[in-house]
């Protein structure tokens, strides 16, 4: 099992600076670590100087709230936005919400005019910009590079990240110690323009889609419902938040920490900062290594406990050396945990729709850390700073456990670029927002296949639902029960399109599996309807009595080797029911169209009267011409 487990590890790795060959991802990856190095100098001045100004330990906690709250609560949006407008650009605006907060945060220090409330508001901003800048970047990382690139380039933004960080706090506690805290975000402001520089210089694009842009609240739907049916998803975005809300008491608390237990200023800080990026640099450059000799799983697990032991020795420990090296432990537990379930997010997920769920995933990691901070500030404030190490090395290790219920899965290279997929021709002429679309795929299934093809049909729900299709559902034939028949909708025309468009390779094979359970020589017939409830009233030169529905179709048969047919079908009800039916629908939303029978809109004027209205119009003289059916 271990061999699999490598091999695997194996498949997905590349050489841990093999991305830097990439001369558009260098230049920006290289900027990035001068940014990272700016905001490490602006959050080690911001951190010491509320730590300075205020006595509340929530105060001080709260400064690492503020620029995860942010994330948390607009990332969602970033994500959507980074999946339907050039990632590029919007890095570009995010870096420039981060500059402006950085110049507000040296002219009001260079004024004298600040308190804390305010230094936590321009954190915020700060953390606005950063929320749009994270899931652009990431997501942009499969634009650029190829597919198996991918783990090695989200290891080398971790590994570059920590880099920094192991001399980034020290070089800023220097700084602000040597020069105040004023140069610190003067010099950050600078790196946050070099940032920009090479986001304007260095050009890549993502891949187009021949579909126009999806509205904002739709694109945010359909991100949220392919994360909640995706398990693996699911499970790295528990993970990560359970511990980021578990692991921050150690950079939260760290300055209360060199401050109160060690007696230290901001040079100690900054040695301590610098002790936990060491230990995050070396796990990042062994992390192929690492890989390959243990699972995913069993990294995370091991990472956890590591952060745990760190929380004890903070707590109890009142040396500078030991407690460096505990941060150096908990610092490569930090950056094995992220850098795993960051990857783990972004292979499970098609290009599509990769902005969304790494923004759902990076919001709702922000918010753990965000309430952590805020929850160990209250329990260091209100009781002890050793009850509040000792209550998240104990939380750490619940997290550790919680494997056994939502196990991180190993990585596999697959394909998750989408298909291009022809438009079926129809009888009608849809407009994009005719709908509703309702689809049916035909099958013959012999008995002594029936097991398999249930399988089968299980992971097709789970993929049609993933990419938009609504009301799914399997039914048998009562009469002749070799007949199965698939069944899904989709709200408009323009979603079925997206739906197929959206089809990776990986979800194409298991048509092709379909394929080979069906019986008989022509391929599964597809059946694509449009549901019209408020269809065409009555006309003058036909009219249907009794209560049954008249449905009107075109059916073209499927030739043997040729695509699935099509037949479109459209109902026509009998006038009383339009009127009653039309009735209800008008009082929900007045401004409900009325569509014919190709999918167009109506004018006001034609839908439906009641009986009382018609009566009036006649004794009026007045004479609407009906709908031709």
């Amino acid at each position: 099992m271990s061999r699999v487990v490598r091999a695997d590890a194996a498949s997905v790795s590349s050489a841990t600076f093999a991305p830097l060959e990439n001369p558009t991802f260098r230049a920006v990856w290289l900027f990035a670590q001068v940014s990272s190095l700016g905001w490490l100098f602006q959050s080690v001045a911001v951190s010491w100087l509320m730590a300075t100004i205020s006595t509340s330990d929530v105060m001080v906690a709260l400064v690492q709230a503020s620029t995860t709250l942010p994330v948390f609560l607009l990332s969602i949006f970033a994500g959507a936005i980074a999946d339907n407008f050039s990632r590029r650009h919007v890095m570009a605006i995010g870096w420039c919400v981060i500059a402006l907060s950085s110049i507000m945060l040296t002219a009001l220090v260079a004024l004298g005019y600040f308190n804390p409330w305010m230094i936590l508001a321009f954190s915020c901003l700060a953390g606005c910009g950063a929320a749009f800048t994270d899931p652009a970047w990431h997501a942009s990382v499969g634009d650029i590079l190829r597919k198996r690139e991918v783990p090695a380039a989200v290891t080398l933004i971790s590994v570059g990240y920590n880099a920094m960080r192991s001399i980034g706090p020290a070089l800023g506690g220097v700084i602000v110690a040597s020069f105040g805290p004023l140069t610190a975000f003067a010099l950050a402001t600078l790196t946050y323009f070099a940032m920009l520089w090479a986001i304007g210089v260095c050009k890549w694009s993502g891949r187009s889609s021949p579909l126009p842009r999806e509205p904002l609240t739709t694109a945010i739907h359909d991100g949220a419902r392919f994360t909640a049916l995706s398990g693996e998803i699911k499970a790295a975005i528990a993970r990560g938040t359970l511990f980021g809300l578990t692991s921050i008491s150690i950079l939260a608390l760290l300055p209360l920490v060199a401050r109160d237990q060690l007696g230290g200023g901001p040079i100690v800080y900054g040695v301590l900062m610098a002790g936990f990026g060491a230990g995050a640099l070396c796990a990042g450059i062994s992390n192929n290594a690492l890989r390959r000799a243990l699972s995913q799983e069993r990294l995370t697990t091991l990472a956890c406990i590591s952060c745990a032991a760190c929380c004890l020795a903070l707590a109890f420990t009142p040396s500078i050396v030991v407690a460096t090296i505990a941060l150096t432990l908990g610092g490569a537990g930090w950056v094995v945990t992220w850098t795993g379930l960051d990857v783990s997010v972004q292979l499970s997920s098609p290009r599509w729709v990769v902005g969304r769920t790494l923004s759902i995933y990076s919001a709702l990691a922000s918010g753990g850390i965000a309430a952590g901070s805020w929850l160990w500030g209250v329990v260091a404030e209100n009781y002890s700073l050793t009850l509040a190490l000792e209550s998240s090395a104990g939380a750490l290790l619940l997290v550790a456990a919680t494997g056994l219920l939502l196990p991180i899965r190993q990585w596999k290279e697959s394909d998750q670029d989408s298909l291009g997929f022809e438009t079926p021709q129809l009888a009608l002429d849809l407009k994009s927002r005719s709908g509703p679309i309702v689809v049916k795929i035909e099958y013959a299934i012999p008995e002594d296949k029936v097991e398999e093809f249930l399988d089968q049909m299980r992971e097709r729900r789970r993929v049609q639902s993933r990419a938009g299709a609504r009301h799914w559902n399997l039914q048998r034939d009562l009469q002749e029960p070799v007949h199965w028949t698939e069944t899904f909708r989709t709200p408009t025309w323009m979603d079925y399109l997206r739906l197929n468009h959206r089809l990776t390779s990986v979800d194409k094979e298991l048509d092709q599996r379909l394929r080979e359970l069906h019986a008989g020589g022509l391929p599964p017939r597809t059946r694509l309807a449009i549901e019209r409830p408020t269809g065409a009233t009555r006309s003058r030169q036909a009219s249907f009595s009794g209560g049954d529905r008249v449905q009107a179709q075109a059916t073209r048969e499927p030739r043997a080797g040729s695509a699935p047919s099509n037949r479109v079908c459209h109902q026509v009800w009998k006038r009383s029911d339009v009127w009653s039916l039309s009735r209800r629908l008008t009082r929900r939303a007045p401004n409900r169209a009325a569509y014919a029978a190709d999918g167009t809109a109506l004018r006001r004027s034609s839908l439906p009267r009641s009986p009382s209205t018609l009566g009036q119009e006649e004794a009026n003289g007045i004479d609407r011409p009906a709908l031709s059916s």
